[in-house]
C-alpha cells in the first residue's frame, strides 16, 4: 500500500506493546521482535506511528540500560525507518525514584511526506510544530510535551514497588487533535484470591486506576478532544465465573497449608471419567486441561467472561476482539502459541478510544455512504509462530471533514520471535487508520 499525500487524509498506525523480555534476551528475542515491527510498518506504510511499551528495560532496569540504548537507536537509525525524518521518543528511566518510575516508553514516528502535525505541550498552552528526532529520559516530570504519574502506592498496597501509571501526549495533524494516552494497570497478584469473588478485588483496583486516569485527561485544565487509551490494561477474565463455568461437572479439592490453614491450592476434578484433574489453581498457577478452549475460534466463547471494561462502556469504545487472548504466552520460542500455565488467559493488551475518537472511524454505513468489510490473512511466517493476522478493516469518513478519510486495521502478532512480556508472554496489538 503506497504512501498517501498527507492532504489526502493522514494514514495512523497505533502499536502496544509489553517489551520486557526483549531485555532478558536481547540477541535472539529484540532481534526478531523488530524484524516483526519493520514488517507491519513495511506493509501499512502509515504517516504517524505511536509505538507505546510498557515494562520497557525489563526486570533489572539498571542492567539492561546498555540494550536500552541499543533498542532506541536501532529504532531511530534503521533503513527500515529511513522515511520517518521526524520522532518523539519518552523513556521513564529514572528508576531509583520508586515515587515516579513506570518503565513506560512511548515512541512516535512522523513519516516526511506528513507537512503538518503539532505536538502540544502542556507548560505553556500551545502547539509546537515537530521537527527533527529527540530522545526524552531520566526525569520526565519536567517534560512540558507530556503528562507522566504513577499510581499511588494505596492503589495497590499488596505490591510493594509498583511500576503502573501512565504517560500522554497530544497531537494536532491537519487541524485535528487528539490525545495518545500509554498505560500499565495492575495485575492480578493471587489466582486464589482473583477466584474467591465475582468481580474480583483486583477487578476493582484496576477499575480505579483506570478511571483516574480518565477523569485526568479530561478535566479543565486544558481543551477536551478525542483520545486513544492503549497499553497492558491487565484486564481479566471473571475468574470465578470462568471456573464455574470450565469445571461446571467437576467435584474441587481444597489443599491446605499446615501451619497455617491457608487455602494454598484448588484442584478440579470430574466426577467420573477416573476423576481425571481438570484444572490445578495456586496463587500463580492456572493449569487447565484443555487450552484450545483459549484458542478455538479466537476464544471468542469466553468473551463474555471479559467484563472489567463495561464499567466504563460510557467513556470508552473498543472495536470487536477478533483475536485470541493476548496473554500469557509461552516464552519458550519452540511453543510461541501455547499459554504459560500461570494465569488464566485474557486480553490484557487493549487499545481503547473516547466515543468521540469514535466518530472519526465509524464502522457503521452512514449518510456518506461508508461500510465495514473485514478480511483474514497472514502477512509474514517466523517459524510456525510467526504469522501476524489482518484482523478487522474498517472504513469511515468523518464527521469532522478536516480529518479526512480514516481506515482502521486490527493487527494481531503471535509470534514465537518475542512479542511478549518479562514474566509472562504478550503478543502486541496494533491499530491503523487512513
Amino acid at each position: 500500500m503506497a504512501v498517501k499525500g498527507a492532504a489526502a487524509g493522514a494514514g495512523v498506525l497505533l502499536v502496544t506493546a509489553n517489551v520486557g523480555s526483549l531485555f532478558d534476551d536481547p540477541e535472539n528475542l529484540q532481534k526478531n521482535w523488530l524484524r516483526e515491527f519493520y514488517q507491519v510498518v513495511h506493509a501499512h506504510k502509515p504517516h504517524f506511528m505511536a509505538l507505546h511499551c510498557q515494562e520497557f528495560g525489563g526486570k533489572n532496569y539498571e542492567a539492561s540500560m546498555s540494550h536500552v540504548d541499543k533498542f532506541v537507536k536501532e529504532l531511530l537509525s534503521s533503513d527500515a525507518m529511513k522515511d520517518y525524518n521526524r520522532a518523539r521518543v519518552y523513556l521513564d528511566e529514572n528508576y531509583k525514584s520508586q515515587e515516579h518510575f513506570t518503565a513506560l516508553g512511548s515512541f512516535y514516528f512522523l513519516h516526511e511526506s506528513l507537512k503538518n502535525i503539532y505536538q502540544f505541550d502542556f507548560k505553556a498552552k500551545k502547539y509546537k510544530k515537530v521537527t527533527g528526532k529527540e530522545i526524552y529520559s531520566d526525569t520526565l516530570e519536567s517534560t512540558p510535551m507530556l503528562e507522566k504519574e504513577k499510581f499511588p502506592q494505596d492503589y495497590f498496597p499488596e505490591c510493594k514497588w509498583s511500576r503502573k501509571g501512565f504517560i500522554r501526549t497530544r497531537w494536532c495533524i491537519t487541524d485535528c487533535a487528539f490525545d495518545l494516552v500509554n498505560i500499565h494497570l495492575f495485575h492480578d497478584a493471587s489466582n486464589l484470591i482473583a477466584w474467591e469473588t465475582s468481580p474480583s478485588v483486583y477487578s476493582g483496583i484496576r477499575h480505579k486506576a483506570l478511571g483516574y486516569v480518565l477523569d485526568r485527561i479530561i478535566d479543565q485544565r486544558f481543551e477536551k478532544v478525542s483520545y486513544f487509551v492503549f497499553g497492558d490494561f491487565n484486564f481479566r477474565l471473571d475468574a470465578k465465573a470462568v471456573v464455574e463455568t470450565l469445571c461446571a461437572k467437576a467435584t474441587m479439592q481444597t489443599v491446605r497449608a499446615a501451619d497455617t490453614n491457608e487455602v494454598v491450592k484448588l484442584i478440579f476434578r470430574e466426577s467420573d471419567n477416573d476423576r481425571k484433574v481438570m484444572l490445578q489453581l495456586e496463587k500463580k498457577l492456572f493449569d487447565y486441561f484443555n487450552q484450545d478452549v483459549f484458542r478455538d475460534n479466537n476464544g471468542t466463547a469466553l468473551l463474555e467472561f471479559d467484563r472489567e471494561l463495561s464499567v466504563f462502556k460510557d467513556r470508552l469504545y473498543e472495536l470487536d476482539i477478533s483475536f485470541p487472548p493476548s496473554y500469557p504466552y509461552s516464552e519458550d520460542s519452540s511453543q510461541g502459541k501455547q499459554y504459560m500455565n500461570t494465569r488464566c488467559p485474557a486480553w490484557c493488551d487493549r487499545i481503547l478510544m473516547s466515543h468521540s475518537a469514535k466518530e472519526l472511524i465509524l464502522k457503521e454505513k452512514d449518510a456518506f455512504g461508508t461500510r465495514r468489510s473485514s478480511t483474514k490473512q497472514h502477512c509474514s511466517e517466523e517459524g510456525r509462530n510467526g504469522s501476524i493476522q489482518k484482523h478487522t478493516v474498517v472504513t469511515a469518513v468523518s464527521r469532522r471533514p478536516q480529518c479526512h478519510i480514516l481506515r482502521l486495521l486490527i493487527v494481531h502478532y503471535a509470534s514465537a520471535s518475542g512479542l511478549c512480556s518479562r514474566k509472562a508472554s504478550h503478543t502486541s496489538l496494533s491499530c491503523m487508520f487512513m
